[in-house]
């Protein structure tokens, strides 16, 4: 067993669609991370481990890993994570890392957290983060799927976590969750960069036009929903950031669903 692994063991399986499910695992207690941040997860094959990197979907302050995934039916990893039981075992990489830091992003009045499909682990435990709530007035949470039962985490996200005895007075106050859906009749219909070039994303949330003065991003999800979102972005005169120059969004490109 390598030591730059944890071995962990599973606890708990949700199947949201047969498209998607998630599952937790315990936590060794030396495994630290940022929220937003991912690592490599796997399992042993024929005794190689086989690796792929997946978001954070817990907080960094809680027990358990979260994790969120598709389902591949031909993939290398998924095809065989998506059978995953209670008490089975999962490689967990010891060093996190990742561009969803909120350290990489100029101080701002507004975070926009913009996501499609499994794009949405990272920001269910930026959505959990305190010091989110410390850094800015709203953080918006998008998240765009094809159709309605891959509105993962839906109703934590729209009520639940309000409830929460930890944060739970911040994100009554704070958090703004729209999720929108291409494929089937829903409140929210739309592609996410439609919604946002047409206005009505802020329209629909009362907030104001995105300014690179006011208004932050990070963006995680599919490869076109990225380079589409960065492009309009960009024509906007919004600016990347890193670990050492600060900009206006930033984006994952660490892992393309596959």
């Amino acid at each position: 067993m390598s030591s730059a692994f944890n071995e962990e063991t599973v606890k708990t399986v949700h199947h949201w669609t047969d498209r998607l499910f998630s599952f937790t695992c315990t936590r060794d207690p030396g495994f630290r991370y940022l929220n937003g941040q991912f690592t490599m997860i796997g399992l042993l094959v024929d005794g190689r481990p086989l690796l792929r990197a997946y978001s954070m979907a817990s907080a960094n302050y809680e027990e358990d890993l979260r994790f969120f995934s598709i389902k591949v039916q031909n993939g290398p990893l998924t095809s065989r994570l998506q059978h995953l039981k209670v008490g089975d075992k999962i490689l967990v990489g010891r060093k996190p890392t990742g561009t969803l830091v909120q350290d990489s992003l100029l101080p701002g009045k507004r975070l926009y957290l913009l996501s499609t499909g499994t794009g949405l682990a990272p920001f269910l435990s930026v959505v959990r983060d305190p010091d989110a709530y410390e850094r800015f007035e709203k953080v918006i949470l998008v998240h765009g799927t094809r159709t309605v039962g891959e509105l993962a985490y839906g109703d934590l996200l729209a009520g639940g976590l309000a409830q929460d005895e930890y944060i739970g007075d911040e994100v009554a106050q704070k958090l703004i969750y729209y999720p929108t859906v291409t494929r089937e009749p829903f409140r929210n219909q739309g592609r996410l960069t439609d919604l946002f070039t047409s206005g009505k994303l802020f329209s629909d949330i009362s907030m104001p036009v995105p300014s690179i003065e006011e208004d932050r991003f990070m963006l995680c999800g599919s490869p076109a929903m990225l380079k589409d979102t960065v492009q309009i972005l960009e024509e906007r005169g919004f600016k990347e950031g890193s670990g050492n120059d600060p900009g206006h969004y930033v984006i994952e490109k660490a892992f393309v669903e596959r």
